[in-house]
């Protein structure tokens, strides 16, 4: 679910990005968000060494975010407020695959 809610809110965040930012930071944004919870809900219907496998990429789809939050940061996209918020939100995504990750 927090994946889910992760990826709308990035959504939300960069519809208000530049237009001809459409194909670089906002598409890429919005894929490697949308990427966490599509790689959970595709590995869960396989095997556990599979299953962690995909909790990995997700958890790889997480962690490109930060990057691209920052950049949105440094390019004036988004303001401190929203990218603390996100990097809060990855964090804790992260944290949640990895104890995942573990319990497998």
């Amino acid at each position: 679910k927090k994946a889910i809610y992760f990826a709308k809110y990035v959504y939300e965040i960069t519809k208000d990005f530049p237009k001809d930012e459409i194909f670089g930071i906002t598409g890429q944004l919005r894929r490697a968000a949308v990427s966490v919870s599509l790689n959970i809900a595709e590995g869960s219907g396989r095997t556990k060494k599979d299953f962690k496998h995909f909790l990995i990429m997700s958890k790889t789809s997480v962690q490109e975010c930060v990057p691209l939050i920052k950049i949105s940061l440094v390019e004036g996209y988004v303001n401190d407020e929203i990218e603390r918020n996100i990097y809060q939100k990855c964090e804790e995504l992260s944290k949640m695959s990895s104890g995942l990750i573990r319990s497998i």
